[in-house]
């Protein structure tokens, strides 16, 4: 009885911490992002029944960027799915991604969207990755605009953006660029 009694306080510590980790992960979305879930919700509510199931589910995840697995979904199912109709409705859906949104690590983020600009692993920017980045976005920028662009962000002087500076713009946006005296 002793270790019953241990095992649910234990228990009921483990939920709360689980609670409080989940409180803590969640953040408040942006219009945008409340936006992006919508309508990727919508996309893909192919039977628009106001509700998604296994298979929706694990293609929105997809599709928003998070490379779940098969029983990471099953997971998702039992926990979210609490009137076992085999679906979820949207706040399930938000409360889901939200979750996932608050489990990424930024800086994890940017060193990918790095490596993203960085194709040939040079470990810097060049224009030429700027040319090519431009041509997939179906951008017409010249090579003088290029050049503008690592020249505004290049602290160094040395004429490519090296990973310390890319992080920079990213997390200062285009004031990145301004030396402070």
């Amino acid at each position: 009885m002793l270790k019953r009694a241990q095992g649910s306080a234990s228990g009921i510590a483990g939920y709360a911490q689980k609670v409080e980790k989940r409180r803590n992960r969640f953040k408040e979305l942006s219009a945008d992002e409340e936006k992006e879930l919508q309508e990727a919700f919508s996309l893909f509510d192919t039977d628009h029944s106001g509700t998604i199931d296994y298979r929706e589910l694990k293609v929105a995840m997809r599709a928003l960027g998070f490379a779940v697995k098969k029983d990471e979904v099953d997971a998702i199912m039992r926990e979210y799915d609490r009137d076992d109709s085999g679906s979820i409705e949207y706040p399930e859906f938000r409360e889901i991604m939200m979750e996932r949104m608050g489990d990424r690590n930024p800086q994890d983020e940017l060193a990918k969207a790095f490596k993203i600009f960085d194709d040939d692993g040079s470990g810097v920017i060049t224009v030429r990755n700027l040319r090519r980045i431009a041509k997939e976005l179906g951008e017409d920028v010249n090579d003088e605009e290029l050049f503008a662009m690592i020249d505004e962000f290049d602290q160094n002087g040395d004429g490519v953006i090296d990973e310390k500076e890319f992080l920079a713009i990213m997390s200062k946006g285009a004031d990145a660029g301004l030396v402070e005296d």
